[in-house]
């Protein structure tokens, strides 16, 4: 066995050797696999291994398809079979939402060259004979789909990945793993291998190898069955192969197994398993048969496919998964040890494991994927997702595994987890609240205590209520709870120069003055937009995205601050609001003693204020594009600043504002904002901040952006007006061109009430349409009409900024 190595990959299972395999490919090599067990202990030697390439995540379905296009070209490398079988997957819709959702998915496929297209009932009965398509209102088909040996794919993994020269080592457990400088040593039975890099793809065992590095991942594993019929007189008089039956609505997943039939289910009375810690022992074993938990979703499946019920049971498959608390992969480096990476929790792994293993080895050999996937990335939850919380959403997650996850919607399961001081005002005040980075937000304010929003592809219960506190704002002023923004105090003497090398813009020359930079990735995108303003000659606040916080300390630690000057996160000791729109002036002066005029305190100045009694950094900017001020306050004032700037508002009929208001406003004004319009797989050019990107100074990544900045965009960013009635865009729908041809994507999108018009941001293809030019956006699937805009939808040339 090595003793050195650049990698060392934890776990033996389809995306542990997917990885150790791509990391060869890459030509990193110098790389062993360590396994506990045999290859595929643990979930891959039990699972179902469906393939499917369809996503509510555009790349997420650019990486399915990858890996399903992988499979074959991994046979033929290797010599290796993988058992693929692709007789293709019918996607069935017994309601009006799933029709929604699978149209969405249709318009992306084509948008994106893949093939999901809808069918007639006659092609879909011709197709798979033994379905009863009764009430199906959609029926679409995935030529590609269909399902993989996982045994095969895992052996060829390992097959091309030792052919390359990486190794492999079964039965060698590893027992610790210690920081080594900037590497680690990794301790197994066999001796220790001093290693550059860890990949943690331990799956059922993930939690202990990361404890074994102090680390604590949210994850835990559930119980998952499916079974398998005896012979189908139908299925064995065929010389072709059925295609794969989704009938999510009907809660179960369906396809042949050899001359029967294969149905799985994600039943409601779901079960835990080793809730403290996989067993040590466990390998190939499998729980004890519980069909009677999954009855009400076999009876389903034997309604819509009669000959189920007709055969008898041969096999029964109860094996564990382990879940993180949304299901998605836990996935990157993690930000608070060096060079120690993770690939854990993936459900789907058939459908994943090629995309999962090139873009991890992409992010270790050339320090960052070529994708944003951010839904994947781990750094998404903190350190506030514990056991409570990780378990009530897993058994959410698991219930609900074949429900829509609407645009914007906001599941209750674990939540509260994370509460500020005015929380209970803000409920009392009809306060409907979202979930961001472990915090609750306003999300918008019901005339009542206690409403519960709706969910849809359409425009829900909240749309009057956002429009109402669009308006008040848009024509008196609104008070909205900014505290969710990351925020970061910078201080000594070489804070500026210290700023000066990490962001792409010159920082502010003088105390009271702002900027406004891009954070530079390794490939030259814009891995985060921040605010910097200077409220002293030493003393900077830093405030940037909240969901992205943990992400971004990936960066803000890469340049070391200088000896005397500090950095460190405020975010937890602090809160803020924003007053916005015309009367804000008004409202602020009724609470300081601070000249707020235009002379004292212009546009896009700082300075530390007193409002009511209370101390706040007080910035005059604006996210919704209106004249206004952001407040930031320590926490403990949370409430009483609240509840001063209420008592101030009411005499000017000013109120509360949620986010939804906020990015209807946003996108009215053609903000774009970080995660949605902006992300590290995007250059400053493509996005529109490339005016902020200072080229005569080093800063991080300089480099790449260098490299970046010499290349025609791949796709711009636009602004579209939209003609809808009944929905908005929300990202990720499908642009084309009146004559069918691909155009673009949606990157977000919201109903402007100040413009009277569904707007959306997105990107266009290069030359694919220009300013006033028509497209078509496929809201709810099907074609709307739509206009590039020249310029935002209010007040372009930013004078209620500036008033």
């Amino acid at each position: 066995m090595k003793t050195e190595a650049e990698v060392v990959v934890i776990g033996g299972g389809v995306v542990g050797c997917s990885i150790l395999y791509h990391l060869a490919k890459l030509g990193m090599a110098d790389a062993i696999l360590l396994e506990r067990d045999e290859l595929t202990s643990g979930s891959t030697w039990h699972a179902a291994a469906n393939i499917h390439g369809l996503h509510d995540n555009s790349n997420v379905t650019r990486l399915q398809h990858y890996t399903m296009d992988l499979y074959k070209a991994l046979e033929a490398e290797t010599g290796q079979g993988c058992g693929v079988f692709q007789p293709g997957s019918l996607y069935l819709a017994q309601t009006e939402a799933r029709e929604h959702q699978l149209r969405l998915q249709a318009a992306k496929a084509r948008l994106y060259g893949f093939d999901f297209h809808e069918v007639s009932r006659d092609e879909a009965e011709r197709l798979h004979p033994l379905v009863d398509f009764t009430g199906i209102r959609c029926i679409m088909f995935e030529p590609s789909g269909g399902n993989v040996d996982p045994s095969g794919v895992t052996q060829a993994y390992a097959a091309g990945a030792r052919a390359m020269g990486a190794e492999i080592r079964r039965f060698t457990p590893v027992t610790a793993t210690r920081p080594d400088g900037s590497g680690w040593i990794v301790e197994t039975p066999a001796g220790e291998i001093r290693a550059r890099r860890i990949v943690n793809a331990a799956g059922l065992w993930a939690r202990e190898v990361a404890a074994l590095a102090g680390l604590r991942l949210p994850l835990i594993p559930t119980e998952h069955q499916y079974f398998v019929t005896e012979a189908i007189p139908e299925i064995a008089e065929m010389e072709r192969r059925l295609p794969s039956v989704a009938d999510r609505d009907g809660e179960y997943y369906l396809r042949q197994e050899g001359r029967g039939l294969l149905v799985g289910a994600y039943e409601q009375d779901m079960r835990f398993w080793a809730e403290n810690g996989t067993p040590q022992g466990f390998g190939h074993e499998l729980f004890p048969d519980d069909l009677e938990r999954i009855e009400p979703n076999m009876l389903r499946a034997i309604a819509r496919v009669p000959a189920v019920g007709r055969a008898g049971i041969r096999r029964v498959v109860n094996g564990p998964m382990i879940w993180s608390p949304d299901s998605a992969a836990l996935f990157g480096p993690v930000p608070e040890l060096s060079n120690y990476y993770c690939c854990c929790g993936i459900i789907p792994g058939f459908s994943q494991s090629g995309g999962l293993g090139r873009l991890l080895a992409e992010w270790i050999v050339e320090g960052e994927p070529s994708m944003d996937l951010f839904a994947w990335d781990l750094a998404r939850f903190g350190d506030w997702a514990g056991p409570a919380f990780t378990k009530a959403r897993v058994a959410d997650q698991y219930a609900r595994r074949f429900s829509i996850h609407f645009p914007n919607e906001e599941r209750a399961a674990g939540r509260p987890v994370r509460t500020r001081p005015a929380f209970e005002a803000q409920k009392a005040a009809g306060a409907v609240f979202g979930l961001n980075y472990g915090w609750e937000h306003p999300l918008w304010y019901a005339e009542a205590p206690g409403v519960v929003e709706t969910n849809g592809y359409e425009r829900a219960n909240w749309h009057e209520p956002v429009g109402r506190e669009c308006r008040m704002l848009r024509e008196r002023a609104g008070i909205i709870d900014i505290s969710n923004f990351a925020k970061y105090e910078v201080k000594g003497p070489g804070a500026a120069a210290w700023l000066d090398a990490l962001f792409a813009n010159a920082m502010p020359k003088a105390p009271g003055r702002m900027a406004l930079t891009p954070l530079i990735g390794v490939r030259g995108g814009v891995a985060g937009d921040f605010t910097i303003a200077r409220l002293g000659e030493e003393d900077f606040l830093v405030t940037g995205s909240g969901m992205a916080e943990r992400y971004h300390q990936r960066f803000l630690h890469a340049v070391p601050p200088p000896e005397g000057t500090t950095f460190r996160s405020v975010t937890e000791e602090t809160c803020g609001f924003a007053v916005a729109g015309p009367l804000s002036r008004a409202l602020l002066l009724g609470l300081t003693d601070a000249d707020l005029s235009n002379a004292a305190f212009p546009f896009f100045r700082a300075r530390r204020i007193s409002v009511a009694g209370i101390a706040c950094s007080a910035l005059r900017v604006s996210f919704t594009g209106d004249l206004g001020w952001e407040l930031h306050c320590a926490a403990r004032d949370q409430l009483r600043l609240w509840r001063a700037l209420l008592e101030a508002g009411a005499p000017l009929g000013v109120g509360p504002v949620g986010s939804r208001a906020l990015g209807s406003l946003r996108i009215e004004k053609g903000y774009g904002s970080w995660g949605r319009d902006y992300s590290p797989e995007l250059w400053p050019h493509e996005v529109g901040l490339d005016g902020l990107v200072r080229g005569e100074k080093a800063f991080l990544n300089c480099e790449a952006w260098e490299a970046a900045k010499g290349r025609a965009p791949r796709e711009s960013l636009a602004l579209f007006e939209i003609d809808a009635t009944t929905a908005d865009a929300t990202g990720g729908e499908a642009i084309f061109l009146k004559n069918g041809e691909p155009a673009g994507r949606v990157s977000s999108g919201a109903y402007g009430w100040s413009a009277g018009k569904s707007l959306a941001m997105g990107f266009l293809l290069p030359g694919a349409a220009g300013p006033g030019d028509e497209v078509d956006v496929f809201l709810l699937g099907r074609a709307h009409g739509a206009r590039v805009l020249a310029q935002p939808a209010f007040d372009p040339e930013g004078a209620r900024l500036r008033s």
